[in-house]
C-alpha cells in the first residue's frame, strides 16, 4: 500500500476542502493508497509568532480579516508573513524534518502557499527522491514565494492555462508542471441531481417562479451579505436570496432578525452547498477560486466585485470570468443593483449560461491519475477505478 500526505490548514476554506476532496475521492476509486491529511499550523503551532504576540492563530486572523472586510492593504500584509516565514526558514525547515522521520509516506501534497519552499526543502532531504507536489487551489499565482517556488524538485499542478504558464516562467519543464480541466471541488458537486429546482424554493419558504441568487462569501461568510440584501431588498427587483452566512452566525441572527420585502432563505453552515446552488439562478460572491469553480460545475453565472479590497491573490479570478464571459464583475457591491439587473436580463443571462456550459471541469478525477503517475503506477488500471456512478451535473 502507498503512502500519500497530504498538507493543508484553515486559512480560509478552500484548503481543507481541497484535501478533504482528494482524500475522498481517492478512497471512492478504491485505490491501494492510504491517504493521511496534516494539518500544518497544529505541526508548526510552536513556531508561530502571530499567535505568541496576539493569543490567536495565523489562519484564525485571515479568517477574522475576511469575515469583517478588514482586507485593503492585504499585499503589504502578505509580503510582511512571507518576510517572516524567510526569517524562520531554518527553524521551520528543521522542525518538518523531525516529522516527516517520523510520518513516512511515498509522496507528499501541498495545498497550501506561503511554505512550499520550506516543506519541500524538508522533505527532499529526508526522502530524496519521492514527489513533492503542490496542488494549486488558486487560479494563479501571485509571485513571489506564494505558490510555486524556483525549486527543481517542487511538482505543480495548476487548473488554469495562466498558473501553468507562471510554473514554467519559473523554471519548471514539461514533466514537473501538471494542467488539468479546473479547480479541484468536493466529490459530490458531480453527483447527477435530478431535483426540480421549482420544488426546492418551495421548501426554502421562496417563491417557485421568482428569479434566484445564491450569495456565498464561503465558510465564514462576511457582513458585507448584509449591505447586498439591503440594497437589492430596496430595490424592488424581481428577486430572491440564498444567504449562506457559514458558522458567521452573528450575520445569520441579524439577517433573521429584520423583515425583508423580498423572499430569503437564510442557512447557516452547511455541506449541501451543491444541492442549494441546484434551486438558483446565478451566484453573488467574492471572487474566490472555489466559489466560482463550484458556480461553474453547478452551472451558475457569477456576480462578483474586484477592487484595491479584493485579496490580491484573487484578483485574476475576476479577469478569467470576464475573459470566459461568465459573469459580471464590479468594481464594488455598492453596484449591487446595477449588476443584479444585469443579471436578470433575458438574453444576458443566456449569453453567461452558454458560457458556464462549455467549462468542463473534471479536475477532481484527473489529479489522482497525476499522483499515480508519480507514484510509478499504470493509468490504466487507474482509470478503470473511477465509480460510473459519479456524473457532470446535465442540467
Amino acid at each position: 500500500m502507498k503512502k500519500v500526505h497530504v498538507v493543508f490548514h484553515d486559512g480560509g476554506g478552500g484548503h481543507r476542502n481541497a484535501a478533504v476532496a482528494l482524500q475522498t475521492v481517492i478512497s471512492q476509486q478504491h485505490r491501494d493508497w492510504q491517504v493521511e491529511l496534516i494539518q500544518f499550523q497544529d505541526l508548526t503551532d510552536r513556531l508561530d509568532v502571530l499567535r505568541k504576540l496576539t493569543g490567536i492563530r495565523i489562519q484564525q486572523q485571515y479568517n477574522i480579516m475576511l469575515q469583517n472586510g478588514w482586507t485593503l492593504g492585504s499585499t503589504y500584509l502578505l509580503r510582511v508573513l512571507q518576510a517572516t516565514i524567510r526569517l524562520f526558514n531554518g527553524p521551520l525547515v528543521r522542525l518538518l524534518e523531525g516529522f516527516w522521520r517520523e510520518h513516512p509516506a511515498d509522496l507528499l501534497v501541498s495545498v497550501i502557499p506561503h511554505f512550499n519552499r520550506q516543506i519541500c526543502e524538508s522533505w527532499t532531504k529526508v526522502y530524496p527522491g519521492r514527489p513533492f507536489v503542490t496542488l494549486i487551489t488558486d487560479l494563479a499565482d501571485f509571485p513571489p514565494r506564494f505558490w510555486i517556488e524556483p525549486i527543481k524538485e517542487q511538482y505543480v499542478i495548476a487548473g488554469t492555462e495562466k498558473a501553468a504558464e507562471q510554473a514554467r516562467a519559473m523554471g519548471h519543464d514539461d514533466a514537473h508542471v501538471f494542467l488539468t480541466s479546473g479547480m479541484i471541488l468536493r466529490p459530490d458537486f458531480y453527483v447527477t441531481d435530478n431535483s426540480n429546482p421549482i420544488e426546492l424554493r418551495k421548501e426554502m419558504g421562496l417563491q417557485p417562479d421568482l428569479p434566484t441568487a445564491i450569495v456565498l462569501f464561503g465558510g465564514h461568510g462576511s457582513k458585507i451579505m448584509y449591505d447586498i440584501t439591503e440594497q437589492l431588498d430596496a430595490a424592488d427587483l424581481p428577486l430572491q436570496l440564498i444567504l449562506i452566512c457559514g458558522r458567521n452566525e452573528e450575520l445569520a441572527a441579524k439577517l433573521q432578525a429584520r423583515q425583508w420585502k423580498m423572499p430569503v432563505h437564510i442557512v447557516g453552515f452547511t455541506k449541501e452547498v451543491h444541492k442549494l446552488m441546484r434551486a438558483a439562478d446565478f451566484l453573488i460572491g467574492k471572487p474566490g477560486p472555489g466559489s466560482i469553480a463550484e458556480a461553474m460545475v453547478r452551472k451558475l453565472p457569477v456576480l462578483i466585485e474586484c477592487n484595491v479590497w479584493t485579496l490580491p491573490q484573487e484578483r485574476y479570478n475576476a479577469q478569467w470570468v470576464q475573459e470566459k464571459r461568465v459573469g459580471v464583475v464590479l468594481k464594488s457591491f455598492r453596484d449591487v443593483v446595477l449588476g443584479a439587473r444585469q443579471m436578470l436580463d433575458p438574453a444576458t443571462l443566456a449569453e453567461f449560461r452558454k458560457n458556464v456550459a462549455a467549462q468542463n471541469n473534471r479536475a477532481i478525477f484527473e489529479i489522482p491519475e497525476i499522483l499515480a503517475k508519480l507514484l510509478g503506477e499504470a493509468s490504466e488500471a487507474s482509470r478503470s477505478r473511477q465509480p460510473a456512478t459519479v456524473a457532470a451535473d446535465a442540467d
